[in-house]
């Protein structure tokens, strides 16, 4: 037992996390699993981990656990328990479907031993708040769920064949998950009403924010510029990221066609990449760049001029995306290609680092990319905007801090400045 486990109010403790996305992924909430399990255990508590195979954002399963049905690993003091799952390189709902019962169904046959005192799952995995339902309920202890997407509303909203019917079981499965929970994290709060009408009590429900998981760029960032082969009279807007259906990446790739001046960069993997790679054929001016490594990462955002985050005009309430957070570390201005009355408009508001432009529209964004081209002044003192909204509200001490208070209200015998 570490030192830490006699002075900390989670000293002992025993903890799952389930999230089907973990470390060494690097992207998504793999991150945030990672480094909550990793806090508790250097706080002292005896963590557990139930994921999966790393396979985010490419949707294909990394070389090395090509062929793995169970593993346990060490990462970072906590035991890491990965079963396999199908992973479907291209997504419907039927496949989708099949991807979440594959992971139910590993995760019930082999959960990790021994009872936890509690249990935090993340979703949007629909396998992984009903598996974090099942084991809490098993052992009769907390179960708190940690919403980052709302997968209903997301099979209703993203354009994925077949989300009509999807919608349905999956605001079912999210049900399931939630009523029966001790508290439930939402990370905006504009996830509320859609757990609400899921039928959560309100007095049960706790805004977690999700919080900067990369540190800040620290490369010469003209030195970057000339290494990707970006000129520095050419405007680089780039995207980062999953490249699926419900970001709508096709209005920048259009954008590149209306202005073979403007350079677009897409970063990532994602089931729509082939897509997207069909549509720019011909287009010299957009690159397609694997997804940068943990040092290099932020050095190549803050390397653009403009950073851009878009989803299609359907989506509303259910998604926040995470890239957010590592985009205003890097202190580049951010060009919001959403809808106006969805979450993802009011965390860029609320940052003052960024512009909003109507979803789907071209014409809008590359007007957005001109303007700021035009007075680099002025896109660096709104790019600037970003670190300071992570300094105030994203830090990953106050991230952290939440959660912990989290544990502190469903354990009722934690000790510590956190609870409430």
């Amino acid at each position: 037992m570490s030192e830490a486990s006699g002075t900390s109010p989670l000293g002992g403790r025993r903890l799952l996390v389930v999230s089907t996305n973990y470390a060494p992924e690097l992207t998504g909430i793999g991150p945030y699993a990672t480094q909550l399990a990793e806090h508790w255990a250097a706080s002292g508590a005896r963590v557990r981990a139930l994921t999966g195979l790393p396979h985010y954002p490419s949707w294909q399963v990394e070389e090395e656990y090509r062929g793995v049905w169970r593993t346990v690993e060490i990462r970072g003091g906590v035991g890491v328990h990965r079963r396999r799952h199908y992973v479907p390189p291209r997504q419907t709902a039927l496949k989708r479907a099949a991807f979440e019962a594959s992971v139910l169904a590993t995760g019930l046959l082999a959960p990790p031993p021994g009872r936890p005192d509690a249990v935090v799952s993340q979703m949007p995995s629909l396998a992984g708040g009903v598996l974090g339902a099942r084991i809490a309920r098993r052992h009769r202890v907390p179960h708190i769920p940690v919403v980052q997407d709302l997968m209903g509303a997301a099979a209703a909203q993203s354009g994925i064949r077949g989300g009509g019917r999807a919608a349905a079981v999956a605001a079912a499965a999210e049900r399931y998950a939630l009523r029966g929970a001790a508290l439930v994290g939402v990370i905006h709060e504009s996830f509320v009403p859609g757990v609400r009408a899921l039928g959560v009590d309100p007095g049960r429900i706790r805004i977690v924010p999700n919080w900067t998981h990369v540190q800040g760029p620290t490369a010469d960032r003209a030195a970057t510029r000339a290494r990707l082969g970006w000129p520095a009279d050419t405007p680089v807007i780039l995207h980062s990221g999953n490249m699926g259906l419900k970001q709508g990446l096709e209005v920048l790739v259009d954008t590149a066609r209306l202005a073979p001046d403007v350079r677009v960069v897409l970063m990532g993997g994602g089931n729509q990449r082939d897509a997207l790679c069909a549509r720019a054929e011909g287009l010299p001016n957009v690159d397609f760049l694997q997804p940068a490594g943990a040092e290099e990462f932020t050095d190549v955002l803050a390397a653009a001029d403009v950073l851009a985050v878009t989803q299609r005009a359907s989506v509303l309430d259910m998604s926040v995306p995470s890239k957010l957070t590592s985009y205003f570390t890097s202190a580049r201005p951010v060009i919001a290609s959403v809808a106006d009355e969805g979450g993802t408009a009011d965390e860029v508001r609320r940052s003052g680092a960024g512009v909003l432009v109507a979803p789907e529209d071209p014409a809008a964004l590359l007007e957005a990319v001109r303007k700021l081209a035009a007075d680099p002044a002025a896109a660096d003192a709104l790019g600037a905007e970003g670190p300071r909204y992570v300094a105030r509200h994203l830090s990953r001490e106050a991230g952290l801090a939440r959660f912990d208070a989290l544990l502190a209200e469903v354990l009722p015998d934690t000790r510590g400045s956190h609870r409430r």
